[in-house]
């Protein structure tokens, strides 16, 4: 079969994804367009498309876009650029879970001080808690309300929907009470925490999808950002993107390898145990092939270049490490079709209490509490991230100690091996 029948793969950089039915219902529709076969990975925040056909790249981003996020094709710079814009938004959301915990603390305060038989005396005036509630709300809590609207925008539901829906639901009837001065308990510490408390459930997902791509980046840096080449007899130094196939480089003793090549002339010992795991030197004499990142020993050497860019071992490493964390296991089959249809259920069933508690005890208020105790607790999405996050962090702790695992299924059967 041709490449052109084949199709081509290109990996895209995903942004908007916040659970397992995001990654869920973008590959879903990604897959249902013409000459589209994708593979969507919610821990790596990447799509791999493979394209046949007349879909092209501009198709994948359309088609992302409709569906309610944003595709970008990774290329060399896009790692440093995902890098610097993960920073900013990570600091930017620590400085707002701050912001929401001391004004969600005088609200969960307030109930160590409300057991006994004066307790309801201690609480805290209503108007004061609808003034911290609401900033926590709708100011820290927009994200929930702009990623609940994506998703439905794009025909689906994620877990936005949950967190937007239950707190909204706590906070609307607590307002009602307050500003009509009903006889009734009111509820903005709940929907505040439970805000608070799934920002820092982001923020500690944040933080574990930083380590996992720090075996990657570690591979990257080994590669030396300047080659030295002969150019008109003369010795020039110049970015290792700007190397083709052909060109001559001098590599002195004690420096590394800046692309795959063949020795020319001279001779001296390479260490290549990130490559090999071989801690003995390997002699390279003129004719022998030397490898990008490996390290040059106490000899001169003059090389052709070979293998530049995306063409060189060290590249090739990287994607198979990338292609491992982007893959699926079996097992994670089986998360992704319950979270396809987990949010609707968990809708379908705090309706279901809603209208039950309210046919049986005729206490609107008992029963829409009990709704969103439904919605709130199902809100947390270790579901879907807990199985790719386990391969991320696998495969990474892989490559550091120099086992490079080809797929999630592989490392899933890993564990039945008894002999190696």
């Amino acid at each position: 079969m041709s490449e052109a029948e084949q199709g081509r793969v290109v990996e895209f950089a995903i942004g908007g994804m916040t659970c397992a039915a995001c990654s869920t219902r973008l590959e879903k529709v990604l897959n249902r367009q013409a000459g589209m076969q994708a593979n969507v990975n919610l821990a790596a925040e990447r799509a791999r498309i493979r394209l046949s056909g007349a879909a092209d790249e501009a198709a994948v981003v359309t088609a992302v876009a409709k569906a309610g996020f944003t595709a970008e094709v990774v290329d060399g710079q896009t790692r440093e650029r995902e890098k610097a814009e993960k920073l900013r938004t990570y600091q930017s959301e620590i400085k707002r879970f701050w912001i929401a915990v001391l004004l969600t603390l005088p609200l969960v305060g307030q109930m160590f001080f409300m057991f006994g038989e004066h307790g309801h005396h201690n609480e805290l005036p209503r108007w004061l808690q609808l003034a911290l509630a609401t900033p926590v709300q709708f100011w820290i809590g927009w994200r929930f309300y702009d990623g609940a609207w994506k998703a439905l925008r794009g025909g689906g539901a994620n877990m936005d929907v949950l967190v937007a829906l239950g707190t909204s639901m706590a906070w609307g009837f607590s307002t009602v009470v307050t500003v009509f001065e009903l006889p009734q308990h009111v509820y903005f510490e709940g929907g505040a925490a439970v805000i608070t408390l799934v920002l820092l459930g982001k923020l500690l997902e944040a933080r574990a999808k930083a380590r996992t791509s720090a075996a990657i980046e570690a591979l990257v840096r080994l590669q030396p950002q300047t080659a030295r080449l002969e150019r008109d007899g003369q010795l020039v130094d110049v970015p290792v993107a700007q190397l083709i196939p052909g060109d001559v480089f001098v590599v002195r003793p004690g420096e590394a390898m800046p692309v795959d090549g063949e020795v020319l002339d001279g001779t001296s010992n390479a260490n290549e145990a990130m490559l090999t795991g071989e801690s003995m030197p390997v002699t390279k004499a003129p004719g022998s092939r030397v490898f990008a990142a490996t390290a040059n020993g106490e000899g001169l050497l003059r090389c052709r270049a070979t293998g530049v860019g995306a063409h060189t071992l060290l590249a090739g490493i990287i994607r198979l490490v990338e292609e491992a964390q982007g893959s699926k296991a079996p097992v994670q089959r089986l998360a992704d079709r319950v979270s396809a249809v987990f949010v609707p259920v968990v809708v379908a069933i705090a309706c279901a209490t809603f209208i039950g508690w309210w046919l049986v005890s005729g206490d609107f208020s008992a029963a829409m509490v009990n709704a969103v105790a439904v919605l709130v607790i199902a809100c947390p999405c270790a579901l879907g991230l807990a199985t790719p996050t386990a391969i991320m962090v696998g495969t990474g702790q892989g490559a550091r100690a120099g086992v490079l695992i080809r797929n999630a299924e592989a490392l899933e059967l890993a564990e039945k091996i008894g002999v190696l």
